[in-house]
């Protein structure tokens, strides 16, 4: 049984975790400050009424009376709340009285806790080095583990019909079996029939390989995924042979900043590097198909005596670039690559660079996927990212 005075430092350090993420930008937690801080009010409450849920004491002061709803409004987003009332007592959450000294304090706390996955014992230290303060690692644990189950059920909810998809893979260090190695962090997001933008899921494990591929992808589908008209992604090998297996006969677009960042390794000549480049995005920016095709034949005619594996080259892979062409010409710009995705990596980076190193796949998972999930929401409540005719 926890000791009231104990449930009062518990509290009020979720208090201060709520008030650093602010602080600090880690926007995409806004769903886990809410969890977190739902948790130190319950624990005040407790505290406030002199008895844990369904305790039979002497001691009690009143009874608990439900929940009252209650967003707060913060610079990572609206944190939606659950205020625990009381009867036969006055009682308010000291968890939602916040200053500008505990904002810093709780976004420090939680972004080691939930940012960096750090164990529930550094856990305990940290908050007592910041507050002042003694937290049980039982209810570190309980905290995570219902931030867990949240985010569990974004990354498992059921999708629907889709017009684009679009892949891709990040790295980050996570700790295993005593060594550090680079963990692969799997993202898809696509295109909805009514033209917003969404992040349908995301994966962590230690390979890129296709066989992590295959089983994201089967993942998608098993969720309810259909209907896309088009994929883009890069050319890697894993994920070039699980989409073939998954989604075979679907058009694929080769990311055509992949491309011309590929076509660099094949230029025999430093000085060539600017007029290579310069042809290749005038491929790329043809009116059309059959423009952009007859571009492609001068470009490899052009440096077969010069640069013949360059020519080669560009003969077999720059057509994979070329797929959008067949798309509505007010979609290409943003379907020729994978920048949605390379946006939203930015958006994942700056938030695990804080980290530095995770100490497993778990917790990596767990702050992506918090990230992600505020971004999905971001663009459903937001205007549209392509204007798409209804048949």
């Amino acid at each position: 049984m926890t000791h009231p005075h104990e449930s009062s430092h518990e509290s009020t350090q979720f208090d201060l975790m709520i008030q650093v993420l602010d602080q600090h930008g880690f926007d995409g937690m806004a769903r886990a400050i809410g969890i977190l801080v739902n948790e130190a009010m319950k624990i005040e409450r407790n505290e406030a009424l002199g008895a844990q849920p369904y305790q039979r004491t002497d001691h009690r002061r009143g009874y608990a009376n439900g929940f009252k709803p209650k967003t707060l409004a913060t610079r990572v987003g609206k944190v939606e709340l659950q205020v625990p009332q009381t009867r036969d007592m006055e009682f308010y959450p000291k968890s939602l009285e916040r200053g500008v000294r505990s904002e810093r304090a709780l976004k420090l706390a939680v972004a080691e806790m939930y940012v960096q996955g750090v164990s529930t014992r550094k856990v305990t230290k940290i908050t007592s080095e910041l507050c002042g303060l003694d937290v049980s690692s039982s209810q570190v644990s309980r905290a995570a583990k219902l931030l867990d189950e949240e985010l569990q059920a974004w990354r498992e909810r059921p999708l629907g019909k889709l017009v684009y998809l679009t892949l891709d893979a990040r790295y980050e260090k996570v700790r295993h079996g005593g060594t550090v190695v680079d963990c692969a962090v799997l993202v898809a997001v696509g295109v909805l029939p009514n033209g917003k933008r969404t992040v349908l899921g995301v994966s962590a494990k230690l390979s890129e390989a296709e066989v992590h591929w295959r089983e994201f992808l089967h993942s998608l589908v098993q969720r309810g995924l259909h209907g896309i008209e088009m994929i883009t992604s890069d050319a890697h090998e894993g994920l070039k042979a699980a989409r073939k297996s998954v989604f075979p006969g679907i058009p694929w677009q080769r990311c055509q900043f992949h491309l011309q960042q590929n076509a660099t390794a094949y230029v025999p000549k430093v000085d060539m590097r600017s007029e290579v480049a310069a042809d290749l995005r005038g491929i790329f920016n043809a009116s059309n198909a059959h423009e952009a095709e007859r571009m492609l034949k001068l470009s490899v005619d052009k440096y077969r005596v010069t640069a013949p594996t360059l020519a080669e080259w560009m003969e077999h892979n720059v057509p994979e670039g070329l797929t959008v062409f067949a798309r509505p010409e007010n979609h290409r710009k943003k379907l020729r690559t994978s920048n949605m995705i390379e946006r939203l990596n930015k958006e994942i980076k700056r938030r695990t660079r804080v980290a530095t190193l995770f100490p497993n796949e778990a917790s990596l998972l767990r702050l992506v996927s918090a990230v992600l999930a505020e971004v999905d929401e971001e663009w459903q409540t937001g205007k549209s990212y392509l204007n798409i005719e209804i048949d």
